[in-house]
């Protein structure tokens, strides 16, 4: 068997259940690759589901889930230091390790093997980039080369660690560090287009009335800044605008609703990425049963055991 299990699909598709599902009978323990979920308190809108680690038998060991406090700006430099120490502890006590997200670029981080280096704050060089507004700041981004997150244009504050980012591999290269490579087998959960915005429409509703607003109230009231919490967009950034008044209900989950379409169209588009650079995802048919979905998986597994 390889190294790793990956288990990726966009928003919606019900990678936990899968995932928890294999890693129950193979023995093994879940290392999450979603870059929000690393958030304590942020649970409803980041879809942890954590009962899912205890439905159905024993329950099943996770990891980085609830790790940092909201308001840490956790990276994917950070996720991948993190990655590897849980990843030799789980494979040095004779277990399975699974990843299981959609965040495209933690995945593709570990599957294609980065090599990431960290990159420390350059206060001389941020204090000229006071002077720039933010559509100068995304040119000179822009000037080192192809976007690697393209997120990081929607920010000043990632606008500018990006360049920083960009400036300080011009000066170091070949400082990075490396990983042992890891062989993962891919699996991804997929639906048609339109069964996709259905879920996605109807998961946002059961959200909306399970607590998802009063989670991001709490959040507010706990400290957290409005500029803080819409860092994390989708859910946050927009019900922090109806709280403040910007938007009302309706014009609020009409545009989040929008916001998570596109989101999942993304990742898609990443994983198509992956896939023409020689990555092998093993697409299953998202509409059919859990017991069926583990019997193809299995099925697949085996195939590569032999």
């Amino acid at each position: 068997m390889n190294d790793l299990i990956t288990i990726l699909g966009v928003t919606a598709t019900g990678k936990t259940r899968l995932a928890v599902e294999l890693a129950r009978i193979l023995g093994g323990e879940i290392i999450s690759a979603d870059s929000r979920q690393v958030y304590k308190g942020m649970d409803i809108g980041t879809g942890k589901d954590l009962q899912e680690y205890s439905t159905g038998g024993s329950p099943v060991p996770y990891h980085l889930i609830d790790i940092v406090d909201p308001g840490y700006e956790y990276n994917v430099y950070e996720f991948n230091r993190d990655f590897y120490k849980i990843y030799d502890n789980i494979v040095s006590r004779g277990k399975m390790p699974v990843m299981c997200g959609g965040s495209g670029l933690y995945l593709d981080s570990v599957i294609s093997g980065y090599e990431l280096k960290k990159v420390p704050a350059n206060k001389f060089l941020r204090k000229n980039l006071e002077e720039f507004d933010d559509e100068e700041l995304i040119r000179k981004l822009k000037s080192y080369g192809p976007l690697h997150n393209v997120t990081d244009i929607l920010d000043r504050d990632r606008l500018v660690r990006a360049i920083e980012i960009a400036e300080f591999e011009l000066k170091n290269v070949g400082e990075k560090e490396e990983h042992e490579p890891v062989s993962s087998i891919n699996f991804g959960i997929k639906f048609d287009r339109e069964t996709i915005r259905n879920r996605i429409t109807e998961r946002l509703h059961n959200r909306m009335e399970n607590g998802l607003i009063e989670e991001v109230k709490d959040l507010l009231e706990s400290g957290l800044t409005p500029e803080q919490l819409m860092f994390y967009g989708l859910e946050y950034k927009y019900i922090t605008m109806h709280l403040a008044g910007e938007l009302g209900f309706d014009e609020m989950f009409a545009q989040l609703n929008i916001a998570i379409h596109q989101f999942a169209k993304k990742q898609m588009t990443w994983y198509r990425r992956m896939e023409k650079k020689g990555v092998k995802i093993h697409w299953i048919d998202g509409t059919i049963n859990l017991d069926h979905k583990v019997t193809v998986v299995m099925g697949i597994l085996r195939n590569y055991q032999g």
